[in-house]
């Protein structure tokens, strides 16, 4: 017994650890690939390193970019863990920040603390309206929700560009031949409050306070304990008496529903306005997909999410120090950017193959004669 405890202590550091170990494996490749561009690999990680990280206006970037990260990743840990995928972050962020932008521009009158709330209220409210609605046909219409979630993406951009380019698009572009699709400032009085002189602003604060939430609200509330239910087996729950439906609506409405907030902070606290050349990566900076990355590094946990998404953030802005320091093609830099991405979900596959493994040994070694310890699986605890 005391030996099996052992065992299972260590396979679960070994699932802990995996992450790293598949983000240092893309190093690794990627040290291999500057090798070929006759580049030095620890000069180049050096430079990335202290690109993020070397002093105080660097670290401050990094948490910069991290912070939509981890709001988007907060919803993918949600959405996950009722077995839902939702891979429409981008346009959940858009759809968030042009809710948000709309509030800002057209109650300039009031007081600015209450704007920014507003503002913040509108921007979750603004993804939970496109993260629920791909739920829904999940839920009700049997719609595959990574479809629905992707073409919600589509959606929202091209709203985006009509309205930057139209309704919402800044007067002063308005009348001019060759028109940026922007909306108007905002008010310096509604812009969240900054850690001068760096870029940082209270939008990481507000993350980090969300992540401690959403780890409450998954494994200290019922509505919790329903999600994860339901994903771990719907078929099960319904038998116990949960509206699977319910719940799986709930989790991409909630997953949807931070990725907006995401978008909101972005317009609030980084740019002041919403801005786009066209695509979707114009406004996000891929944080919606990037943001999904995150929260499998951190193993769909809310807390970890918040290192994993400084990790990522790291890497997004030391990359472009790296860049200049070795001479390397740009394209090398959005290489290794993948080659995480791909190693940090392939370990998130081998981790769940080795928990199926470790259950299916258990339910031989315990059996169904014995009916105190039959072999169902419960739902999954690892706070």
């Amino acid at each position: 017994m005391k030996f099996s405890s052992h065992s299972e202590w260590f396979a679960r550091l070994i699932d802990a650890l995996l992450p790293v170990f598949a983000a240092l494996a893309a190093l690794a490749v990627g040290a291999v690939m500057l090798l070929l561009l006759k580049a030095d690999p620890l000069e180049a990680y050096r430079a990335l390193l202290e690109g993020a990280f070397g002093s105080t206006n660097a670290f401050a970037e990094t948490l910069v970019k991290a912070t939509p990260l981890l709001l988007v990743g907060l919803g993918i840990c949600i959405s996950f863990r009722g077995d839902v995928i939702n891979i429409g972050g981008e346009g959940q962020m858009i759809v968030g920040a042009i809710f948000a932008t709309w509030v800002g521009l057209t109650f300039t009158d009031w007081p600015g603390w209450l704007v920014i709330s507003l503002s913040m209220l509108a921007g979750f409210l603004g993804g939970a309206i496109w993260g629920g609605i791909p739920g829904y046909l999940k839920a009700y219409l049997n719609v595959n929700e990574i479809l629905s979630t992707v073409m919600m993406n589509a959606i929202a951009v091209q709203l985006m560009n009509f309205l930057l380019r139209g309704p919402m698009i800044d007067p002063s572009q308005a009348q001019l031949a060759s028109k940026i699709p922007q909306t108007a400032r905002l008010l310096e009085l509604f812009r969240l409050p900054r850690l001068v002189p760096t870029r940082l602003h209270l939008g990481a604060l507000i993350a980090v306070v969300l992540a401690i939430l959403v780890y409450y609200l998954l494994w200290r509330t019922i509505w919790g304990y329903r999600i994860r239910a339901v994903g771990q087996n719907p078929h099960a729950s319904r038998y116990a008496g949960i509206k699977v439906q319910h719940y799986v609506v709930l989790a991409l409405l909630l997953g949807g529903a931070f990725s907006g907030l995401a978008g909101a902070v972005q317009v609030f606290g980084v740019n002041y306005r919403m801005i786009t050349d066209g695509s979707a990566s114009g406004f996000t900076g891929s944080a919606g997909f990037n943001g999904i990355v995150a929260a499998l590094f951190g193993q769909l946990h809310p807390i970890w999410s918040i290192p994993a998404s400084i990790l990522f953030g790291a890497l997004l802005v030391g990359a472009n120090s790296m860049q200049r320091a070795v001479q390397v093609p740009s394209a090398l830099v959005t290489a290794l950017n993948g080659l995480v991405v791909v190693f940090v979900v392939s370990s998130e596959i081998w981790r769940r193959r080795r928990q199926r493994h470790r259950l299916s040994l258990a339910a031989e070694m315990t059996g169904p004669s014995d009916p105190n310890n039959l072999p169902i699986q419960a739902v999954q605890t690892d706070e």
